[in-house]
């Protein structure tokens, strides 16, 4: 689909960048992107996600917003408190491009509704706080064969990774977090804190790895994790080996 003069000027930046240029920028128009989570990290990686021109988005947030948040999710105003997260941050993309699709599902993502709402996407960013919600989108994911950006963050550290665990050489989520635990035994913001510049730079890093996903610059991210330490302040990268007795894709095919 051929770029329109809008698009053209709004995204001259991008189409200037070997690494993307006009394909990419058309790769990014027409793609599907869903996010899981419209929180800390899902705030910032939004912005940048319509920034960027994702044709269309998928909000997906049970959550309300609360007066608490408005420290580190830069999407909300003390307007907003009470709202559903996910209409907030939908109405936020109207208003910036009128041009991109948004809908937004304000519900959590169940057993029984996550195939439903995840199908169909071209990759999807999972910015949750809990486990449970994690192994569930991932575990997913890997059944749908779509790539899946994880994003998490607590105090001043942060982690991202890219799964494709339906590939026979790459891992899933659940082969990093394993399941030997109680799935809802997560800490949270409310209970350690979190420094909310870490979570706009955690976001925005997320966003990234999803553009990246869809038009392929750079480095294949298969099978690494990004651990970020803001006290350090310190990046790390770290392999993670696809575990062959994963309930979720130990038995993947090589097959893309």
């Amino acid at each position: 689909m051929p770029l329109s003069p809008t698009q053209l000027e709004r995204h001259a930046r991008h189409i200037v960048l070997p690494e993307i240029g006009g394909v990419g920028v058309a790769k990014l128009a027409a793609a599907h992107v869903v996010l899981v989570g419209m929180g800390g990290i899902g705030c910032p990686a939004l912005q940048y996600l319509a920034a960027a021109g994702i044709g269309r988005l998928t909000l997906i947030d049970g959550d309300a917003v609360d007066l608490s948040n408005l420290q580190r999710q830069t999407l909300f105003t003390p307007q907003d408190v009470g709202q559903p997260k996910a209409e907030v941050a939908a109405a936020w993309v109207r208003r910036f491009d009128p041009e991109l699709q948004v809908t937004a599902l304000a519900e959590r993502l169940t057993p029984d509704n996550a195939a439903a709402r995840l199908a169909g996407a071209d990759v999807v960013l999972d910015g949750t706080d809990n486990f449970a919600t994690r192994l569930l989108v991932s575990d997913t994911l890997t059944a749908l064969h779509i790539p899946l950006v994880s994003a998490a963050i607590g105090r001043f550290q942060g982690q991202i990774g890219t799964f494709r665990g339906w590939l026979a050489d790459a891992p899933c989520y659940r082969c990093f977090v394993g399941d030997a635990f109680d799935a809802e035994d997560c800490d949270t913001c409310a209970e350690q804190g979190v420094l909310g510049a870490m979570v706009g730079l955690v976001g925005s890093l997320a966003a990234m790895e999803v553009v990246r996903a869809i038009t392929g610059f750079g480095d294949d991210p298969r099978g690494k994790l990004h651990l970020i330490d803001g006290l350090s302040p310190l990046w790390r990268t770290l392999r993670i080996a696809k575990d062959p007795e994963c309930k979720a894709c130990g038995g993947a095919s090589p097959a893309a």
